[in-house]
């Protein structure tokens, strides 16, 4: 699996190694986005633009499809609606950005600033491990495994040692995801799909799973201390007694065990 994953990593880096030598910096990325409209898009592709400060930049009309923007800071700005697919991203800087509706598919970000950002039905397949997505919205974000559609293998997010407390995850979902040790304290999860996901030593204290879908989850050392459980799904698990943090949780009498 990680093979596959990586793999796809690695074709995205070889994409920016092959696009054109310009130089580009953030008058001439302004000058491009001036000229652009739907029908003539300003010509990112695969370029590369690590490093850069693009904070603030609205992107609607741009094609980044392949680009490097390692390290990049596009704080505050507008990529609604793109497909950002085998980008390089590793700590590039969203932290507030707008990403609703977009796709980003087979991409590596690891170590990403993306708290209080607008993720709202984004499609994500990508390695998001250490990435900050504190306070970011996820509300219907379509992050999870689609089952019809693996031909290298079993193509999930990677949301390891995250952060995502205070987040808004509700009616995302997240099948199959990875997200060991992952801090969603304080996060709402109300009806997230989170069937089979691996959640081993997460921090749910304080999260709303109202109506969430746990069935089949791994959920070794996972705090529940805090978490409203009213009409949440855990299939697969008969004894309570293996969930951490239970005693102390909200409404457990209203959660459902299979």
């Amino acid at each position: 699996m990680k093979t596959h994953f990586y793999g796809l990593g690695l074709l995205a880096a070889l994409f920016c190694l092959s696009a054109s030598a310009a130089e580009f910096n953030r008058a001439s990325v302004q000058h491009k986005l001036a000229k652009a409209d739907k029908s003539h898009p300003a010509q990112l592709r695969r370029k590369d633009l690590t490093g850069l400060d693009l904070s603030g930049l609205d992107f609607r009309n741009a094609d980044l499809w392949g680009s490097d923007l390692r390290n990049a800071n596009l704080s505050n700005s507008d990529l609604s609606g793109l497909n950002l697919d085998l980008t390089v991203m590793s700590k590039i800087n969203l932290s507030g950005a707008n990403l609703s509706n977009t796709s980003i598919f087979g991409v590596h970000m690891g170590g990403a600033n993306l708290s209080n950002a607008n993720l709202t039905g984004s499609r994500f397949i990508a390695n998001l491990d250490r990435s900050n997505l504190s306070h970011a919205n996820l509300s219907h974000a379509n992050w999870g495994v689609d089952m019809k559609n693996q031909p290298m293998g079993l193509m999930r997010v990677s949301l390891n040692n995250a952060n995502l407390s205070g987040a808004n995850l509700s009616n995302a979902n997240l099948n199959r995801a990875l997200m060991r040790h992952a801090n969603l304290s304080g996060s709402v999860l109300k009806n997230t799909v989170l069937f089979g996901v691996d959640l081993s030593g997460a921090d749910l204290t304080d999260a709303d799973l109202s109506g969430a879908d746990l069935s089949e989850s791994k959920l070794e050392d996972a705090d529940f201390t805090g978490a409203n459980l009213a009409g949440t799904r855990f299939g697969g698990i008969k004894d309570k007694s293996v969930l951490k943090g239970l005693t102390s949780s909200k409404n457990l009498e209203a959660a459902i065990f299979e």
